[in-house]
């Protein structure tokens, strides 16, 4: 285990287990937090040993409780669209298109910035006990690294409005029902759980999986453009060694070696 300023990074086999470690802060994201998150995603892709990330937050009560609201007091409106921007350009954008599954495991509170930072991930299991919301708006502010985007894809926009405009916490439960989180399940199955689904992840082809991930979010920013972007990849993923092993595998009856 790696014990960075502001995460716990524990690489196994293939997968990074990364949990941000401000427990006393509630994992909140400051700038320095975001800086450092920004500076590890760079350094798990280019590690060809790690094939999946699990992000969660230390201990029992948060995954992350939102944004460290005392760098927002004396922001000018400059400033605050270049937090913003970074934020988007460096973070939540960079995991969101990550070419390697990122699993949130949320363990607590996921709220404002956090739950952003959840969204931005493929894939979502919380826990029973998790709370998830969107509270901006008691601050008279609005979400700002993508949550009034990324929350209607998710749930759409009835009730994403209801959950940004009312700033109310949802419980995992119905956070399951409107497609917010993958799957619930008891606290001490969460690592566990998502473990599982990157095992599975595992098994298939890493490249597929890469243009899966690429071609999905063409299609969400721009529907058209998806289909062109799936036959491009379709057809480019004829010409690649995993397509030939897969085939291979298939007809020999036997699992491909990935």
């Amino acid at each position: 285990m790696e014990k960075l300023d502001n995460f716990l990074l524990d690489i196994v086999d293939k997968t990074a287990y990364l949990t941000i470690n401000r427990p006393e802060k509630l994992n909140a994201l400051n700038r320095a937090t975001l800086i450092e998150l920004s500076t590890i995603l760079k350094r798990l892709k280019e590690d060809t040993a790690v094939r999946g990330i699990i992000l969660t937050g230390a201990g029992e009560k948060a995954f992350v409780a939102g944004a460290d609201i005392a760098e927002f007091n004396g922001l000018s409106e400059d400033k605050a669209r270049e937090l913003a921007a970074w934020g988007h350009q460096e973070v939540m954008d960079v995991i969101y298109s990550f070419p390697k599954p990122v699993i949130a495991a949320v363990n607590g509170f996921a709220l404002g910035g956090g739950l952003e930072l959840a969204m931005a991930c493929h894939l979502r299991v919380a826990s029973e006990h998790a709370k998830l919301g969107l509270p901006e708006v008691s601050l008279g502010l609005i979400p700002g690294y993508g949550g009034t985007q990324r929350l209607p894809q998710l749930v759409g926009r009835g009730k994403a409005l209801e959950m940004i405009m009312t700033g109310d916490m949802v419980t995992a439960e119905d956070a399951l029902a409107w497609g917010l989180v993958n799957h619930v399940v008891p606290a001490n199955r969460l690592i566990p759980t998502c473990l599982m689904l990157l095992e599975k992840m595992y098994a298939k082809s890493s490249s597929a999986i890469a243009r899966a991930v690429e071609v999905v979010n063409t299609g969400l920013a721009d529907s058209e453009k998806g289909y062109h972007a799936e036959i491009n990849a379709f057809g480019t993923a004829f010409s690649s060694p995993d397509f030939k092993e897969g085939v291979s595998a298939f007809l020999e009856k036997r699992k491909p070696n990935f």
